[in-house]
């Protein structure tokens, strides 16, 4: 009895730290997706440095919101159909071309 309890324990732990894992990949890549739209990189390129980061199969948008670049990767969890879990991470940047500090 005690077995199969400590096995489904221990594949639990092992889908968590994947999961972990994951979602750290998700904010690593909007983070450097920000950055590249920061930049006045092209909207393509900041979601290609997305996705490079990003875990397989992981959806991103990039958006501009006034002086800010917003960037949201969003991917299912590892295992089996993510097992009904979505990970999402966003970062925002200021764009280089605004002016700092409200200044003309």
């Amino acid at each position: 009895m005690v077995l199969p309890v400590l096995a489904l324990f221990t594949v639990t732990l092992l889908w968590a730290l994947a999961a972990a894992a994951a979602q750290i990949r998700c904010v690593d890549a909007a983070r450097a997706g920000a950055r590249a739209a920061a930049r006045s990189e092209p909207v393509a390129s900041a979601e290609a440095a997305a996705r490079a980061a990003a875990p397989e199969g992981a959806r991103v948008s990039v958006a501009r919101e006034g002086e800010l670049w917003r960037v949201t990767v969003e991917a299912d969890a590892p295992g089996p159909r993510g097992m009904g879990v979505t990970l999402r991470a966003g970062a925002a940047a200021l764009a280089e071309d605004a002016p700092a500090g409200g200044a003309p």
